[in-house]
């Protein structure tokens, strides 16, 4: 008998999770931590792939959008992409 927490997406969910907080970039690793605390236990399967695709980004490119130094490019724009510039991390 499967637990729910064998759900695809819910396994899907927890490797997000653990590659949010695991990225080898300190700043990142809370920026995108608390954000995928927060968020992608509820997020649905688009949600997911465009948080996973934001994921396969570079730590530097992801910095740099959240802190303002760069622009982001419309391909990478996304309604997930603006949840999380739009996230303030708690300290």
């Amino acid at each position: 008998m499967a637990s729910g927490s064998d759900n695809p997406l819910d396994v899907r969910r927890r490797r997000l999770l653990y590659r949010s907080e695991h990225r080898g970039n300190k700043e990142n690793d809370i920026l995108l931590g608390q954000f995928a605390r927060a968020h992608v236990m509820t997020f649905d399967a688009t949600q997911l792939d465009h948080y996973e695709a934001l994921l396969a980004e570079s730590d530097n490119d992801i910095f740099d959008w959240a802190a303002g130094k760069a622009a982001v490019p419309p391909e990478k724009d996304t309604p997930v992409l603006r949840m999380v510039l739009a996230f303030r991390v708690q300290f």
